[in-house]
């Protein structure tokens, strides 16, 4: 990066991290550190909702994912805006009116303590694990651009989150948080922009889809079906439905963001902001990806797109057998390049596209087959090297031909995205550890003093297992989907706890403990036997939890007539 780049990127990153501790500045005890003394208005609560959900992975591996797999990804959204308004008709009204902390503090007057730990704990895995994902992903520009392990940049990054995290509480996450989406849309739509721009004068937007949609790229809608399938619109409204419900209804990082509403009807409108704008921002994303790709098809892509394995591989014994098989993905590249550009002059012509499309196909797999073959030396000099490059495709294209400035606040804008979703996480399970766990099984009488500095060391001390987590999580593939993958293995089983709680008024505590116990080992089978695509796990733990619930209980109450 040229000087430019790192006085932007620098200055963006100090400037988010001093403003978010100067405003945060005076909380003096956990209501005010935790949930920033409920006084947020709703344009805030929703940004910060936004940018919770939106870490450094959304803008990293999103138009990476795209072009490797096209645009379906965007259908796992479908269901997010029905979860909001249930969960503005259901569950934000009951928070506000019980003044709540965490969401699992209603579980303990609904049913008893060990569900409420229960559910806690279940939280605290899920959510520590995947910050550790959302650590790791700023993490790998910086290896990127300084051309060093990706440890130490993981351990940079994690360590500035956590200072001003542990700093500022709740407070620096949501001011921050503010002033981060509004520098992350700006910078997006400039991406965009520069993108088409870079395509060939023949090669406008509209072109650019129309070849990317002939290669299976804009395959936004399938309406298929199918249980083993990730993203159809069935897995998206109806397994995503459930996901989001559970994320916005039961995850502490989103419930801490909304609790910090000053109303009701504040906390509504935030999260109605965010049914309104998260798709069409996914969308935008992936489409940044899309038009990634369509320039790849004129501009030669490299090889492999992390230049760290890369490296590796060009400092080693193999060096020259690596070459060749470059310079046969060069000549494959030329190949497929003469007959896009044909398949461009049908399309313009509107003669002979099917023909042309189906060449640009064939070329296409030769192409891939010659990366393969390239991939295959980069394992054979190292047989734990990271294979999967979709995370590093955007980065790449951002570092080599985006102009001096904006390259430097594109990668500020992904490692802002990381530091507010991350800062949520950790301030939400600070939040779930003080206040489920400490506060109401080991202290119970502490003083406001005491719970505040417990809060800041849980903080740090979650900040330390995610850093952890973090060094990891290159071994997870694309970080988008291994963030959702994690999630879907323990929301199901949340959300159907919290499902009982509100619906099924006769099923109890000991009945509904024992079947999100139950449900939680019957989720791990279906996922290690790949029973069903991992959205529908969600409906498949939420279901379970509900059934073993009514069983349970039902025999619970012959079990004690029995006993009369």
């Amino acid at each position: 990066m040229s000087a430019i780049d790192w006085i932007v990127l620098c200055g963006t990153i100090l400037f988010i991290v001093v403003y978010g501790i100067y405003k945060s500045r005076g909380s003096k005890n956990i209501d005010g550190y935790l949930l920033g003394d409920r006084s947020m208005p709703w344009y805030s609560v929703g940004l910060s909702v936004m940018a919770t959900q939106a870490s450094a992975i959304t803008f990293l591996s999103a138009p990476g994912l795209a072009y490797s797999d096209g645009m379906r990804f965007v259908q796992f959204y479908f269901g997010l805006p029905l979860a909001m308004i249930i969960l503005c008709i259901t569950f934000v009204p009951i928070y506000h009116k019980l003044k709540v902390y965490t969401a699992y503090e209603f579980l303990e007057q609904r049913f008893d303590l060990k569900t409420r730990a229960l559910t806690a704990f279940l939280f605290l895995i899920q959510r520590g694990l995947s910050t550790g994902i959302t650590i790791y992903a700023p993490s790998i520009i910086l290896s990127t651009i300084l051309n060093i392990n990706t440890t130490y940049t993981t351990l940079f990054i994690g360590t500035v989150v956590i200072i001003y995290t542990v700093y500022g509480g709740t407070k620096a996450v949501s001011y921050t948080q503010m002033l981060q989406m509004s520098i992350i849309f700006s910078g997006l739509f400039l991406a965009g922009l520069m993108v088409v721009q870079l395509l060939p004068q023949s090669v406008g937007f509209s072109k650019a889809l129309a070849i990317a949609g002939k290669m299976g790229r804009m395959n936004v809608i399938d309406w298929h079906f199918d249980m083993n399938n990730r993203y159809t619109v069935w897995s998206g409204i109806i397994g995503g439905l459930f996901l989001q419900l559970s994320y916005f209804g039961t995850d502490q990082s989103q419930v801490g963001r909304y609790l910090t509403g000053s109303s009701v009807g504040q906390s509504r409108m935030g999260l109605l902001m965010n049914a309104l704008l998260k798709i069409p921002m996914q969308f935008l994303i992936l489409l940044i990806g899309i038009l990634v790709f369509a320039f790849y098809q004129y501009q030669k892509p490299p090889v492999f797109f992390n230049t760290y394995e890369v490296n590796k591989v060009e400092n080693s014994g193999f060096k020259t057998e690596f070459k060749e098989r470059e310079k046969d993905f060069d000549l494959a590249f030329a190949d497929k390049k003469a007959k896009v550009i044909a398949l461009e002059s049908a399309l313009s012509n509107k003669k002979n596209v099917a023909e042309a499309s189906a060449a640009v196909k064939a070329a296409n797999e030769n192409l891939q087959q010659k990366r393969a073959d390239a991939l295959a030396v980069m394992k054979k000099n190292d047989v734990n090297a990271d294979l999967d490059d979709t995370n590093y495709v955007f980065l790449r294209f951002v570092t080599q031909y985006l102009p001096k400035g904006l390259i430097g606040l594109l990668i500020a804008i992904v490692c802002m995205a990381s530091m507010g979703s991350t800062a949520s996480a950790l301030n939400s399970l600070a939040s779930t550890t003080s206040v489920d766990i400490y506060k109401r099984l080991i202290n119970k009488t502490g003083t406001d003093l005491r719970y505040l500095n417990i809060s800041k060391l849980t903080t740090l001390f979650w900040g330390i297992v995610s850093v952890g987590m973090a060094l990891f999580a290159s071994k997870l593939g694309n970080l988008l989907e291994a963030v959702n993958i994690l999630g879907s293995l323990f929301y199901g089983t949340i959300l159907g706890v919290f499902l009982v709680a509100f619906y099924v008024k006769s099923v109890g505590g000991k009945a509904v403990f024992y079947a999100a116990v139950l449900t939680e080992v019957f989720v791990f089978i279906a996922y290690k036997f790949d029973w069903m695509a991992y959205l529908w796990l969600n409906l498949f733990g939420c279901g379970l939890v509900i059934g073993f619930g009514v069983l349970l209980q039902n025999l619970l109450k012959s079990t004690s007539k029995i006993a009369q």
